[in-house]
């Protein structure tokens, strides 16, 4: 059965596990590293996160873990429950119990997260993006105070990017757009304008990514 899979944070009790009974030996950041490799192999992982379990429960933790694909929630599900995996007593794994007629956020990736799940079903020369233009928006002075005895300004550094995602393999391209602000207090030196410069400039692309990414639906076959 083919799966649609967007560019947006999971989002739905089918995708998401509730691990308990992990044993308290283990800090959360092994436990967490632990549960990654297993659970990894059933699929590409948005998150885990570990917490303790509640005051006056039997000490130990618990865990979160989102799969972008329900299907490898649902086989991660059956095949680590009861299981041992990486310490001497079974774990419980079970999928989160669905809540009727709730409606999730819908909240796009970051441009990393695009990147990785891209680059997960894609492949890393199953695509590319190609930058359009990378325009400065503003070069004026906003003012802070405009007292007559003190008055400071500071220069916007605005950019926009425009670009598109291109998917060779199959003749598609994907438009995405974004801007990105910053400033440059009056006391900064040119070092300073220079890193925010590129600062900015990167975190106009990444949004422009994100954008880009957006328009998309990947068709996941069955295996």
């Amino acid at each position: 059965m083919a799966e649609l899979l967007s560019f947006t944070i999971p989002a739905g009790s089918e995708k998401t596990l509730f691990v308990w009974e992990l044993n308290p030996g283990p800090g959360p950041e092994s436990l967490k590293h632990s549960l990654f490799t297993v659970f990894s192999q059933f699929g590409l992982l948005y998150s885990v996160r570990v917490f303790p379990n509640a005051p006056g429960a039997t000490p130990g933790f618990y865990a979160i873990i989102k799969f972008y694909s329900a299907r490898d929630a649902c086989s991660a599900q059956k095949a680590c429950d009861q299981k041992q995996l990486f310490q001497n007593s079974p774990v419980k794994v079970r999928l989160c119990t669905r809540r009727k007629m709730h409606q999730y956020p819908i909240h796009p990736l970051n441009s990393f997260k695009c990147q990785e799940l891209a680059n997960y079903y894609l492949g890393f020369n199953g695509w590319s993006k190609r930058i359009i233009t990378l325009q400065k928006l503003s070069d004026f002075k906003v003012k802070e105070n405009t007292s007559p005895i003190k008055s400071s300004a500071r220069q916007s550094l605005k950019y926009f990017c425009a670009l598109e995602v291109v998917l060779p393999a199959y003749s598609c391209r994907s438009p995405g757009a974004g801007i990105a602000e910053d400033y440059l207090e009056q006391l900064e030196g040119p070092l300073e304008f220079i890193l925010k410069r590129k600062k900015t400039q990167k975190l106009a692309i990444q949004k422009a990514l994100s954008d880009a990414f957006q328009k998309l639906l990947m068709v996941v076959l069955g295996k």
